[in-house]
């Protein structure tokens, strides 16, 4: 019998504080491979916190330009739950079997992107935003409006939800957050990318996509995939707590997508989109 992933796993550490020596059991937020399979076909492998491993199958053929809405989908299962299968494939339980629709405009040439590829790989700039300007991504919705102040709670409001990273420190968080400030949805992952997929995919399954007066919130820092991710689901606002990158920034201005980083007590900076949030901002003392 496979034994089920857990999110947090126990273990002894050694700590040493002001020169006192202790043995202790800690806590840490489990890493484990989730095998995504599509017909039987392996599509990818992610290192993920298991958990709500069916959102994150679901959110991550979505933000990819996989399929397009969740009727391309017509079962998730968990490596658990097959039967008649290889054995190989349910050890530990971290694999899972996406059946399409036969309507489903799945592309298997996609299948052989290397879907490990970090910022560092190699990919110019240009060719990525081309990429997704090719699957005719609409803009978010211009209409939708978030109060400054609104903003400045949600680091707070996310935090208190955290339940494993409490335990833990060591997880990201990506949460759903509606115009009055509520969670509407929030997943913990040791990976930032794993956490935003869980909460598309929570969306995508309730047939709650495009999240068009949403706010994506994601601890860390708001890189190139984080945006693309935000902009296929029809996300308005990303806030993050650290810094976004160059490239990130430069996706969310073509795309009108508003990106918020450095939310942190009462400030945070607007790299793009700023009139979803603010109003008359004055002018740089060298634009005269």
């Amino acid at each position: 019998m496979p034994r089920k992933p857990h999110a947090i796993e126990l273990t002894q550490v050694v700590e040493w504080n002001s020169g006192r020596i202790e043995r202790k059991q800690d806590y840490l937020a489990a890493e484990e491979p989730l095998e995504i399979r599509i017909g039987g076909h392996p599509l990818t492998v992610a290192m993920r916190t298991p958990g709500q491993d069916s959102e994150l199958a679901a959110g991550f053929l979505f933000t990819e330009g996989l399929i397009s809405t969740s009727d391309d989908i017509l079962k998730l299962t968990p490596a658990e739950e097959l039967t008649g299968g290889d054995p190989r494939t349910a050890v530990r339980g971290n694999s899972i079997l996406v059946e399409l629709a036969a309507t489903a405009s799945f592309d298997p040439e996609k299948m052989r992107r290397n879907f490990f590829a970090a910022s560092s790989c190699g990919i110019c700039g240009k060719a990525s935003i081309d990429a997704i300007r090719s699957r005719t991504l609409r803009a978010p919705n211009p209409d939708f409006r978030v109060d400054p102040e609104l903003l400045t709670r949600v680091p707070d409001s996310v935090r208190a939800a955290q339940a494993i990273f409490g335990r833990t420190g060591g997880l990201h968080a990506a949460a759903l957050i509606d115009q009055n400030g509520n969670v509407l949805v929030l997943r913990e992952d040791i990976g930032r990318h794993n956490a935003v997929d869980k909460v598309i995919g929570w969306a995508l399954l309730k047939n709650c996509v495009p999240l068009h007066e949403t706010i994506l919130f994601v601890s860390g820092r708001g890189g190139f995939e984080i945006v693309q991710k935000a902009i296929a689901a029809g996300v308005s606002v990303v806030a993050c707590v650290s810094a976004p990158s160059s490239l990130a920034v430069q996706l969310a201005r073509e795309l009108q997508l508003t990106l918020v980083g450095f939310l942190r007590d009462r400030r945070f900076v607007i790299y793009a989109g700023e009139d979803r949030v603010v109003r008359a901002v004055p002018r740089l003392a060298s634009e005269g």
